[in-house]
C-alpha cells in the first residue's frame, strides 16, 4: 500500500494537467454556443459538476480508500488473481487488463441505463441540458462508488499489474473529459480518430433527449464495443447544431443546481 500516495499525486496531476488543456480547447474552438455553455449558466454549471468530483472524492476516501489501484496492490500482495494463476507475462497481462476493464465500464454503463434503479443513479449525468468538460465529470457519489466496487472485483478478479491500472485509471478519467468536452474537431479528423477512441461528437449522441439515441454509443475509451454490440449510432437525427441535450423530463435550468442534482436519484419522474 506505499504505493497509493503517490498514486493519488500522479492521478490528480494528469487531472489537472487534461482539464486544464480541455478546457483551453472548449474556449479557443467551441463545438457549439449554446446559453447553457456560456455566461452565468455555466458558472453555475462548472460549480455543480465541479462539486460533484469533490464530493465524490471524500465519500470514496471514507468508504473505499483504496480504490482500483488498491485493489490491484491488495490482489499482488496476496496472490490473487486469474492472470498470476496462469503465470501471464506482465506485458500482456497488462494489455490485457487494460481491454478487459474498458469492457467492464462499457458494461456497467449500459446496465445503468437497462436495470431501472442504476438508471434513477445516473441519470444525473445526463440531466445536464449543456455539453462541456465538466459534464464528464459530473456523476453522482452513489454512482462513482458503485463504480469502483465494480473494477475493484474486477482488479481483484484478473489480478494485473499494478502499474496497468493506475494507467486505466488515468485514460478512462482523462477520455471521459475529452469526449464530454465541446470542441470543435475536422469532420475527417473526427471520422477516422473515431476508429480508435471516443469522440466528443461521437459521445454527444449519447446525451440527446431522443432516449433510442441515449440507449447508444456507451463506450468512454474504446468506441469498438458500441460497434460489437450494435449499439453504434453514428450522428443524432437532428444534427449536432439542432440536437437536445439532457433530460426531455427536466428542460428548465434546475438541473445546474447542486442540491437538486444531489437529490434527483430520490426524485420521480417530473418532480
Amino acid at each position: 500500500m506505499d504505493a497509493l500516495p503517490s498514486e493519488g499525486a500522479v492521478r490528480l496531476a494528469a487531472f489537472l494537467a487534461i482539464f486544464g488543456g480541455m478546457a483551453v480547447f472548449e474556449l479557443l474552438s467551441p463545438r457549439l454556443e449554446r446559453p447553457e455553455m456560456v455566461g452565468a449558466l455555466k458558472t453555475r454549471r462548472w460549480f455543480t459538476n465541479l462539486s460533484m468530483v469533490v464530493l465524490s472524492s471524500v465519500l470514496l476516501r471514507i468508504v473505499f480508500p483504496a480504490a482500483a489501484v488498491g485493489a490491484a496492490v491488495w490482489a499482488q500482495a496476496n496472490g490473487w488473481g486469474i492472470f498470476r494463476a496462469i503465470g501471464l507475462d506482465p506485458l500482456v497481462a497488462g494489455i490485457l487488463a487494460f481491454i478487459i476493464l474498458d469492457f467492464a465500464v462499457w458494461l456497467e454503463h449500459l446496465a445503468s441505463h437497462k436495470i431501472p434503479l442504476l438508471w434513477r443513479i445516473h441519470r444525473m449525468h445526463h440531466a445536464d441540458n449543456g455539453f462541456d468538460v465538466t459534464t464528464g465529470l459530473r456523476f453522482h457519489p452513489l454512482e462513482i462508488l458503485l463504480s469502483m466496487v465494480w473494477k475493484a472485483a474486477v482488479v481483484v478478479l484478473l489480478g494485473p499489474p499494478v502499474v496497468a491500472v493506475l494507467v486505466f485509471e488515468i485514460v478512462l478519467n482523462g477520455t471521459a473529459m475529452f469526449n464530454h468536452s465541446n470542441v470543435r474537431l475536422p469532420l475527417a479528423f473526427d471520422r477516422a480518430l473515431r476508429r480508435l477512441v471516443v469522440t466528443p461528437d461521437m459521445h454527444r449522441v449519447h446525451h440527446s433527449t431522443i432516449r433510442r439515441e441515449t440507449d447508444s454509443n456507451y463506450g468512454f475509451n474504446f468506441p469498438f464495443w458500441d460497434r460489437l454490440f450494435g449499439t453504434y449510432n453514428d450522428q443524432p437525427a437532428k444534427g449536432h447544431e439542432a440536437m437536445d441535450i439532457g433530460l426531455a423530463e427536466w428542460r428548465d435550468n434546475e438541473s445546474a443546481s447542486l442540491s437538486w442534482s444531489m437529490r434527483l436519484p430520490f426524485r420521480r419522474n417530473g418532480q
